[in-house]
């Protein structure tokens, strides 16, 4: 009897020690880091084992999310167009082989979003394999992609319509890293983009574009012309500041000052033009003289984007 409690102990004593030391050699996939899930990542691709049931295997668990289920109401999720992944290898397409994960969770699969441990560059890859179009042709060496921003930080793909695409909430989601924009277009004297009626990708391209600030057009000039073309001349007489960029005199995305300037006149005016010799010297009481009254060097200099008047050099009419 005393022997038998002896060989029941041992036994008891070898299975556990067996037990911790799977436990340490096969530890669970979310403990990964992200260059070792990474890793795992590339050898399931390499084997290349995808279910045969496709988005039924995944079903079988996550059925019940109502986040995985939206996915039906999109574009993604759509099996009536032929580039939509559900038309493909469903869920695979996206996430990755199957493998063994279905078998207890014991295989990771492709994760999006902030929770996910893959770096941008990896999650972006999986999109950027289908979304390649000429679109996105300047991606690469976008801002967005250089600091790192994953498609899903600013894309909604389980959703049958990405507030991202919508123009009326499109503002929210640029809104929501971009602070001091926000805080700009709040300001007094703005583009109407608070009340949805204009939207930052009117002007940018979040995918990256050939020009500065990716903006939709090859200069600042040219952006702002597509709306205002009034101001695109030609002139007989040129104002400099005016021809050489826009932004030189304006905040296009909002000022505490009339017309969006970057300051009011005449500081504005001074950061170029000196007032040696000019009437408009700089007064301690507004209104004493044409430069501190009413709308100072425009009062007299009204034609302030250029002259086409014979005797307008002074931009006066």
């Amino acid at each position: 009897m005393m022997n038998k409690c002896i060989i029941t102990k041992l036994l008891c004593g070898i299975f556990a020690f067996a037990c911790l030391s799977l436990s340490v050699q096969a530890a669970p996939w979310n403990q990964l880091t992200g260059e070792q899930l990474e890793q795992k990542l590339a050898e399931k691709f390499a084997q290349g084992k995808y279910s045969k049931k496709g988005a039924d295997s995944c079903l079988m668990c996550h059925k019940k999310n109502d986040k995985v289920m939206a996915i039906f109401g999109g574009v993604h999720g759509n099996t009536s167009q032929p580039d939509s992944p559900m038309a493909g290898l469903q869920c695979e397409a996206c996430h990755g082989p199957l493998g063994k994960h279905n078998k207890g969770g014991k295989e990771p699969m492709i994760a999006f979003g902030k929770e996910s441990k893959l770096p941008a560059q990896s999650q972006n890859s999986v999109c950027l394999g289908c979304h390649n179009d000429p679109k996105q042709m300047a991606w690469h060496s976008s801002s967005h992609n250089l600091d790192e921003v994953a498609c899903s930080d600013c894309h909604n793909i389980h959703t049958d319509k990405d507030p991202v695409m919508d123009q009326l909430t499109v503002n929210d989601t640029c809104t929501s890293c971009h602070t001091q924009q926000k805080s700009d277009m709040n300001k007094r004297s703005s583009h109407p983009m608070k009340w949805d009626q204009m939207t930052c990708i009117d002007c940018h391209n979040p995918h990256g574009s050939m020009s500065e600030s990716a903006l939709n057009h090859t200069t600042v000039n040219d952006t702002c012309y597509s709306c205002h073309g009034e101001k695109r001349g030609p002139v007989l007489w040129e104002h400099a500041p005016v021809t050489e960029n826009c932004a030189n005199c304006h905040n296009p995305h909002g000022s505490v000052n009339e017309a969006m300037l970057t300051h009011r006149a005449p500081q504005l005016c001074q950061q170029c033009h000196m007032d040696d010799g000019h009437a408009s010297r700089v007064v301690q009481q507004g209104g004493s003289d044409a430069f501190g009254g009413g709308k100072s060097c425009l009062n007299c200099h009204s034609q302030i984007h250029g002259s086409n008047h014979p005797a307008g050099s002074k931009l006066q009419r």
